[in-house]
């Protein structure tokens, strides 16, 4: 007897037409702004008080994002559950100002993991094991999990990469699937496409996104909405060209310029009447959410009046990639808003600080020193000697992670007389005042294998993190290796430092240092850029900025 070709099987109490589903997809080129687009649109979907999820696909067989170097990809953004995501989980998370889990990602390497997994156990017994229909099959059984365990109104996916690319592809033949077995009026491609506009020619062209939109076709899909990316407003005959090219309707196709600002991208595609058109089609009714509108509106109008400003040096080496410090980026932006500022950023380069007087030039006129997080010797003299120029001189400051080491190191060297240093840069420190945690010396493997997502920190009454977070104890998001080494903590507090936060779970790492006479003088082991959003800015970088504006 024939077998059915039929053979993925829905979820347990999985119902179809519950969950809504939208595909946004890339042609022409990567880096124009999918993911900035994909994150207003579940920020607009607020607006109309719907539950709304998200889910990133990125086709590099990595199984997360842990090993990625940012000058390829960008920062690593860490979720709550130690879940090491692409950088669009972030904006996802601030998107929608709640937390994401592992369940929102996904990579080509996770995928084959699970299906060779499932094989070697012989789950696929008698069956060939091809990816029509068993990696497709892996891909929309993982959606319709996601959907049934978020109990959501409508699923945003965002499909990494370019149409075209041979590591996405079968995840699109996924998607054509899904719409052909969840119904038209339960799935909607929305296509981005760039219209090009070079200097030498001072048009628009758009035969690029005509040719990504045909790609597309010819892998079955048929967009409904297309989305035209640009430098300037796109002129509507193009936008007719690309209507008569793609069978997509003109009001369908949408100019989407450069804003001054992310954060008037929703209220800009609600302007075009994205919601109406999408909700119509999912036979979903607008109810507006006023509390979040005009909240969302209260947000924008600050952001538009600034009374003050102030410069902020990102001291790095990877500023060639501000990628790489994008939550940063983000977490200074909401406090914007909040304290009704303009902040301009200096990106300085640490590898290229040599000395004292290199620092002090640098920085000179700087209102505030941030020094991110990283890994390895390289640069690394060079952020201490920002450091201690900002402890001398009464700067601000906010050490982020291996920043917090660093000025542990500054410290300890010229503050407590210690030849000190961390493992991680010099392995046969006489002073290792920084080195491994003890769960992390016999590991030799580096994917996942770090101190990493939400944990709880207890912190001292009376202490600056104290009046900034209003807490004894808070949670926030960690990766990394090594520690503030125990047997250096009491000596470095008999000369005036303070540790403010200790990890809750064993009261053994220290997470939060500060100066109590500096101005400003904070670092932590954690990464509090994770968990700032648009409308709750994260409490240290409140208290960062605002000890800048005084």
């Amino acid at each position: 007897m024939q077998e059915s070709e039929f053979v993925s099987s829905l979820p347990k109490d999985y119902r179809k037409g519950k969950t809504k589903y939208i595909v946004v997809t890339g042609s022409v080129i990567s880096g124009v702004g999918k993911g900035t687009f994909t994150s207003s649109l579940a920020t607009l979907f607020q607006f109309y008080d719907l539950k709304i999820s998200m889910l990133k696909f990125d086709g590099y067989l990595n199984v997360d994002a842990g090993t990625l170097n940012p000058y390829r990809h960008g920062e690593v953004f860490v979720l709550d559950d130690g879940t090491e995501g692409d950088l669009d989980l972030g904006s996802y998370e601030r998107a929608l100002h709640r937390n994401l889990t592992k369940d929102n990602y996904l990579t080509g390497g996770k995928i084959f993991k699970t299906i060779i997994e499932k094989e070697r156990k012989g789950e696929f017994l008698g069956r060939d094991v091809q990816f029509i229909p068993y990696v497709t099959g892996e891909i929309k059984n993982f959606i319709r999990t996601l959907a049934i365990k978020d109990n959501i109104d409508i699923l945003i996916i965002e499909v990494g990469g370019t149409v075209g690319d041979i590591e996405n592809s079968y995840f699109i033949e996924a998607m054509r699937e899904l719409k052909y077995e969840e119904g038209r009026d339960n799935v909607i491609f929305v296509n981005i496409v760039y219209i090009i506009e070079p200097p030498s020619l001072g048009e628009q062209k758009s035969k690029a996104a005509q040719l990504g939109i045909s790609r597309l076709m010819s892998l079955g899909v048929q967009p409904d909405i297309i989305v035209c990316r640009a430098t300037n407003l796109v002129k509507d005959s193009i936008r007719e060209k690309i209507s008569i090219a793609s069978n997509v309707s003109l009001k369908n196709v949408i100019s989407s310029p450069d804003l001054d600002t992310i954060y008037k991208v929703p209220s800009y595609l609600k302007e075009q009447g994205l919601a109406e058109t999408i909700l119509n089609v999912f036979k979903i009714k607008l109810r507006l959410n006023k509390d979040f509108y005009n909240k969302w509106q209260k947000f924008m109008t600050r952001l538009k009046t600034p009374e003050k400003e102030i410069e902020v040096a990102i001291t790095g080496k990877y500023t060639g990639v501000h990628d790489s410090y994008l939550s940063i980026l983000r977490a200074l932006e909401h406090c914007k808003a909040l304290l009704k500022c303009k902040i301009k950023t200096r990106w300085i380069e640490t590898t290229e600080i040599k000395t004292e007087k290199d620092a002090e030039k640098i920085l000179q006129g700087i209102n505030g020193i941030i020094v991110p997080g990283g890994f390895g010797a390289r640069g690394a003299e060079g952020k201490i000697l920002c450091i201690k120029y900002a402890r001398e001189n009464n700067i601000p400051f906010l050490g982020l992670c291996y920043g917090l080491q660093l000025a542990i190191i500054e410290y300890a060297r010229n503050i407590c007389n210690l030849k000190a240093d961390s493992t991680e840069i010099n392995p046969k420190t006489q002073e290792p005042v920084i080195d491994l945690l003890p769960e992390q010396k016999q590991i030799e493997e580096k994917g996942g294998t770090m101190r990493l997502g939400g944990h709880n920190i207890i912190i001292k009454k009376g202490t600056k993190a104290f009046l900034l977070y209003r807490k004894e104890e808070i949670r926030e998001r960690f990766r990394h290796r090594y520690e503030v080494n125990p047997l250096y903590i009491k000596k470095i507090e008999d000369y005036g430092l303070i540790f403010s936060g200790i990890s809750a779970e064993d009261k053994r790492i220290m997470q939060i240092l500060e100066l109590p006479e500096h101005k400003f003088f904070l670092a932590t082991q954690f990464h509090p850029e994770f968990t700032s959003w648009p409308l709750k800015p994260n409490p240290l970088f409140i208290g960062f900025v605002r000890a800048c504006l005084s």
